[in-house]
C-alpha cells in the first residue's frame, strides 16, 4: 500500500455476535475489501476495529461487507 495514503481507523457496533467463529469469517471478508489495511473483531464487548483507506473502502463498504457474511453493524463514534 502506498505509504502517502491517509488510513482511517473506523470503529463498528454489533450486538449479533453469537460465536467466536463469526471473528474469523467477518475479519477475512474486510481484509479482502480493496483499501483494507487490518481489521480485528472484539468479540466480547461487539466491536470491529478497521483501518482503512476510505477512498477505497468507505464505511458503508465495510458496513455491506460485514451484512454479506450475515452481520448488522454500525458506525460507532467511540
Amino acid at each position: 500500500m502506498n505509504s502517502s495514503v491517509s488510513l482511517k481507523t473506523t470503529t463498528l457496533r454489533s450486538s449479533e455476535f453469537s460465536c467466536p467463529s463469526c471473528v474469523e469469517k467477518i475479519e477475512t471478508r474486510l481484509k479482502g475489501l480493496d483499501g483494507v489495511e487490518s481489521a480485528e473483531v472484539k468479540f466480547a464487548s461487539g466491536r470491529v476495529i478497521v483501518s482503512h483507506d476510505p477512498e477505497k473502502a468507505s464505511v458503508h463498504n465495510l458496513v455491506d461487507a460485514i451484512a454479506e457474511v450475515g452481520f448488522t453493524v454500525k458506525p460507532s463514534a467511540i
